[in-house]
């Protein structure tokens, strides 16, 4: 009887971990608009998507409407908010005020992070990555929690 009462004991320590893993706060269920805080090697605490994709914003928008279309836009997809969605949402360690969105020329919602409109890089293929700070002749840059540029060292991979 005690061994058949340990072995229920470790069915349900093994049963409770699996649980606990499901809420764990793994951004790969969150939706692309909810904005989240990671820490990315070389640049600190910076903003991306609900995948963790890193988020960064292009120069000549100076804090409000979006200048990337056409080509551009393919590179650097802006953060868009799907159909029926008015309003990002911010995950962890995101500051719920500094988000917001501006309306591009197609008429759908770009999400915007202390007004800067936010991009994704083509070249990030996963989460974590950085690889477009500093690209195109520093136009591109990570941003940061606080919804500072981060102009920290270019990265790669």
């Amino acid at each position: 009887m005690a061994l058949l009462r340990g072995t229920w004991y470790i069915a349900g320590i093994a049963a409770a971990i699996a649980v606990a893993g499901c809420g764990s706060g793994s951004s790969a269920s969150a939706p692309a608009y909810q904005i989240q805080a990671h820490t990315i090697d070389g640049l600190g605490k910076i903003i991306t998507d609900g995948k963790g994709f890193t988020l960064y914003m292009y120069v000549p928008d100076h804090r409000g409407k979006s200048q990337c279309t056409g080509f551009c836009a393919q590179q650097w997809p802006p953060l868009l908010l799907p159909s029926g969605v008015n309003k990002p949402t911010a995950g962890p360690g995101v500051a719920a005020a500094l988000l917001g969105t501006v309306r591009r020329a197609d008429g759908r919602l770009q999400v915007t992070y202390n007004r800067w409109p936010l991009y994704l890089w083509m070249g990030d293929t996963a989460p974590g990555q950085a690889t477009g700070q500093a690209d195109d002749m520093g136009l591109w840059y990570a941003v940061s929690v606080t919804g500072a540029v981060d102009k920290g060292t270019p990265l790669s991979g």
